[in-house]
């Protein structure tokens, strides 16, 4: 069978279909949105993760008038009488919708239906940003032009419409146009109406990293609540998406009616993403199944409420890849702009959970699901939050305490795990010159140990104060060496605290290509109440080595050439040692 082609760049179900892209069957998250008992629904996921897909899904499957304004076609209507045809139904034709059921089909094509979408409203001032909110709201009252040759709007309806469609509206106009649309389509249609939202958020993240916040946080706020609040007379169903729900009292104030399905939720958790088994098909129509292992290792690892999901746009771009390299397609083009502020920003604690996460350990933090998004800097809980419901993180093992929900945190895959790496880098290359650190590690890899100890000293004197060091200094040099090594991980695989012989060891660095030097290390902190020096802590994590057999991992991985380090301080001095020949 020839293999279709993959929707790279459209999001547009319809462009997917009728196209003959490569389409994975989602078509059941419309029966779940009918099902569902909310007046209006908000569903978050991270970036790219098939939000657009799907809200257009619904678009087609609903709108009993699909851009009749821009063709001779006339609108089904009381007036006209319905179409003899939803235009849209081929579209469904042979995916699971049509198998639903009656009582799900009767639905297609039979309500007007408002659609905006906010995904490429990302202006670096607020004048730009709401000329940018005008025109999408211009374009869809032009969509809906022919209520203007009804007569169904009142002179003053009349002239508030074309005041929308001329761009002369007020502020305040604006604010009020998504409920008066939503009241124009009811009257005449004498239906209820539909409206979908896509990445609502995205002005409001633009607002914060630009700073004008209170200005969009403010419109956003009087142009959802005036089309969904108190609107149950005019709506059908309200269906809402973005990466994360703004806290209530900053957008969704009073909506009572309102359904909040994020990432934690297993409501709706199979609808965006591609799950196991629709990646095993996929891989396996496209003939690499033997690459799941691979594929899982860089892909996977997300938890929508307990079911593991693939990104997919990476799974996507790795599939179109002629040489199907394994690589981060989704951090690479997807909007990091403030979780890269947030991590560079962060003192010396967060660097250090940072590297944890780095090093395939997880961490617990409380998680909130409702976002005060201007709070992410200052408050703890906002920023974990924002990293998890961005899709930089993973969750499991919920634990309540307090009021608040704890989860343990972890970096979901390989792909996330390289936006990690490059802050780490970025922190380094601010304080230490790239040079020094490109010495270090080629030193390392030639088996230098002399140069590499007289490099890492002067990048520890660069790095640290002194005040870096209370609590548990061998976590901090630990840290330090870690985010070091973050520099080689695409040719050798680091590991800490790992189980190997008889015991865990520090630090392991394993070469791919298993003739160059694989290393085993130990810290040790120079203990002086115990009137221990530098030279007997050296012997002591040597000793420890040896008799914990750490290199045992190594050897069975083929590496026969293995140096063991001990890396001694005291302060802000750093002493390295190999075993004598």
């Amino acid at each position: 069978m020839k293999k279709k082609k993959l929707p790279i760049g459209f999001s547009d179900f319809k462009d997917v279909i009728t196209g003959d892209y490569y389409y994975v069957d989602k078509t059941l998250f419309i029966k779940e949105v009918i099902d569902s008992g909310d007046k209006i629904l908000l569903i978050p996921r991270p970036r790219r993760f098939g939000k657009t897909l799907n809200i257009t899904m619904l678009r087609y499957f609903y709108d009993c008038c699909p851009d009749t304004w821009a063709t001779d076609a006339q609108p089904s209507s009381p007036e006209t009488g319905p179409r003899s045809q939803n235009p849209n139904a081929h579209l469904f034709d042979s995916l699971a919708i049509s198998r639903a059921g009656r009582e799900y089909l009767d639905k297609m094509g039979k309500y007007p239906v408002i659609y905006l979408s906010f995904r490429e409203v990302k202006d670096s001032d607020w004048e730009s940003c709401f000329e940018n909110v005008k025109i999408l709201i211009q374009e869809e009252y032009l969509r809906h032009y022919y209520l203007l040759d009804s007569r169904k709007l009142a002179p003053p309806e009349q002239d508030f419409f074309r005041k929308i469609t001329n761009l002369t509206g007020t502020k305040s106009d604006y604010a009020n146009s998504l409920r008066k649309l939503l009241i124009f389509l009811s009257r005449f249609y004498n239906q209820k109406a539909v409206i979908l939202i896509d990445e609502y958020d995205t002005p409001v993240h633009a607002g914060y990293i630009h700073g004008y916040y209170d200005e969009i946080i403010n419109f956003i706020r009087m142009f959802m609540g005036g089309g969904l609040k108190d609107t149950g007379q005019y709506l059908e169903k309200g269906v809402l998406t973005g990466i994360m729900r703004i806290a209530r009292e900053s957008i969704f104030s009073d909506l009572n009616n309102l359904g909040v399905y994020t990432l934690l939720s297993k409501k709706f958790n199979h609808s965006f993403g591609f799950t196991e088994n629709e990646v095993k098909t996929m891989l396996e129509d496209f003939e690499i199944l033997d690459m799941l292992e691979q594929v899982q290792l860089w892909y996977n690892g997300y938890r929508f409420g307990g079911k593991v999901i693939y990104n997919p746009w990476s799974i996507i771009n790795f599939l179109n890849d002629e040489d199907k390299e394994l690589k981060p397609y989704w951090i690479n083009t997807s909007d990091n702009k403030v979780v890269d502020s947030l991590l560079s920003r962060g003192d010396v604690e967060l660097r250090k959970e940072l590297e944890q996460l780095i090093r395939g350990e997880s961490i617990e933090k409380a998680i909130a699901e409702n976002i005060i998004l201007k709070d992410i800097d200052t408050d703890e809980d906002s920023f974990w939050s924002y990293l998890l419901m961005g899709g930089y993180l993973k969750q499991t093992a919920p634990r309540p305490d307090s009021g608040r929900v704890f989860y343990t945190l972890s970096v979901p895959n390989e792909e996330v795990k390289t936006t990690y790496q490059r802050i780490i880098r970025r922190f380094f290359t601010a304080r230490v010159e790239p040079e020094r650190v490109e010495i270090l590690l080629k030193a390392l890899i030639d088996g230098d140990i002399k140069l590499f100890e007289k490099m890492l000293k002067a990048i520890v004197l660069a790095v640290f104060s002194y005040h870096d060091f209370r609590g548990e200094p061998e976590k901090v040099y630990h840290a330090l060496v870690m985010g070091l090594l973050v520099w080689i991980s695409g040719t050798h695989e680091i590991k800490s605290n790992r189980e190997s012989g008889y015991g865990r060891y520090d630090i392991v660095i394993i070469p791919k290509d298993p003739s160059q030097i694989g290393y085993v290390i130990e810290f040790k902190s120079v203990d002086k109440d115990d009137n221990e020096t530098v030279e007997s802590a050296q012997e002591s994590a040597l000793a420890q080595i040896e008799a914990k057999k750490y290199e045992t991992e190594l050897k069975e991985r083929g590496i026969e050439h293995i140096k063991k380090l001990a890396i001694v301080f005291s302060g802000k001095e750093v002493f390295v040692k190999e075993p004598c020949s």
